[in-house]
């Protein structure tokens, strides 16, 4: 890895201590069978089914005394195609700059909330995370994934707690000019509490975000989540349970739950999760049903064939009701399965 850096940044004329950055990634792809109750059955290659594909570059600078300056530049991609996942993005996934000391760590750039993903993110409490396809945690609502111009910072852990903070600034959304009028530009906030501590890991998590940056015709009100998750490692399994509510005024106010767990199998894991989610729509005209549900299992298995190749396989049904017992996707109706070959470099 180092030497392949190395030959990049000489090439291109920059100096730097080699030792201290590393090029990495992770290639998924495989197949996945998927039927809904209102689409036919439907076979495709999958890029990205668990894993999403990118590539990266990553490095830390020790400053003494403790502090550390480091980055992390994160591209993702198609392995079907070797399409960009963003072609207007160098690197769409994370983009960040760190600063690590005695007082916390403080970051700046793009990067995932911290309920999402990326580097940043506390999530805990649900086994399948935000992958696995219909699976994922934040399939149905979320307040913030992916965001530009974010600030963070994180405490130091104290007996097993630290405090993390993050602010984004993602402009007007119609327009290139992050300049124009704080009133009309876009703002997420976030503050978690993530405790880890021997066997027990946990997380409560507030997110809101204000749309003014969206278009007139949507719903620009505040967004609101509240995320909580628990896992405590017995060894044997790991049990994990997770909540989230996610509301807005004119919009969807929704209740999850999720219970799912991990052990180790014949040399591999297994992964079980169960999730059942509730709400009503604010937003719905006199003739429409305001109120809908739905429920999803899934299990997998993952099994290492090395240290970085692992072959990965999952099957998962969702059944909706009321609002949400005519959705055509699988995420409400319908089952997956999928089998897939996972190598990280």
């Amino acid at each position: 890895k180092t030497l392949i850096v190395a030959a990049v940044m000489a090439a291109s004329g920059v100096a730097f201590a080699a030792s201290n950055v590393t090029l990495y990634g992770v290639l998924e792809e495989g197949v996945v069978v998927q039927k809904g109750k209102h689409f036919d059955t439907n076979v495709q290659l999958k890029s990205g089914f668990v894993a999403g594909n990118r590539w990266g570059i990553k490095g830390v600078e020790d400053l003494g005394n403790g502090y550390t300056v480091g980055f992390i530049l994160e591209q993702g991609f198609d392995s079907d195609t070797g399409a960009e996942a963003e072609s207007t993005q160098a690197f769409s996934r994370e983009s960040i700059l760190y600063v690590n000391g005695n007082y916390g760590s403080l970051a700046f750039g793009r990067t995932g909330g911290l309920a999402f993903a990326q580097s940043r993110a506390i999530r805990t409490g649900w086994v399948f995370g935000t992958s696995y396809g219909a699976s994922s945690w934040n399939n149905y609502a979320w307040v913030a994934k992916r965001m530009n111009n974010v600030i963070s910072y994180a405490t130091p852990a104290f007996g097993g707690f630290s405090v993390h903070a993050m602010y984004s600034n993602s402009g007007t959304g119609n327009t290139s000019n992050d300049l124009d009028k704080w009133s009309k530009n876009g703002h997420y906030y976030g503050i978690g509490v993530k405790y880890q501590a021997d066997a027990i890991k946990s997380s409560l998590i507030f997110e809101a975000a204000q749309n003014k940056n969206l278009p007139v015709t949507s719903n620009r009100n505040a967004k609101y989540g509240i995320n909580y998750g628990l896992e405590w490692n017995l060894g044997a399994i790991t049990p994990m349970f997770g909540y989230q509510y996610v509301w807005q005024d004119g919009g969807d106010k929704d209740h999850q739950f999720g219970l799912s767990a991990k052990a180790p199998v014949a040399g591999g894991t297994v992964k079980v999760g169960a999730r059942y989610t509730f709400g009503k729509n604010d937003g719905a005209t006199a003739n429409e049903e305001d109120k809908h549900n739905a429920w999803l299992i899934g299990a997998a298995y993952e099994y290492p064939l090395s240290k970085r190749t692992v072959v990965k396989s999952y099957a998962g049904y969702a059944d909706g009701g009321k609002a949400w017992k005519d959705k055509d996707t699988t995420a409400y109706n319908g089952y997956q399965v999928y089998l897939g070959l996972c190598h990280s470099f």
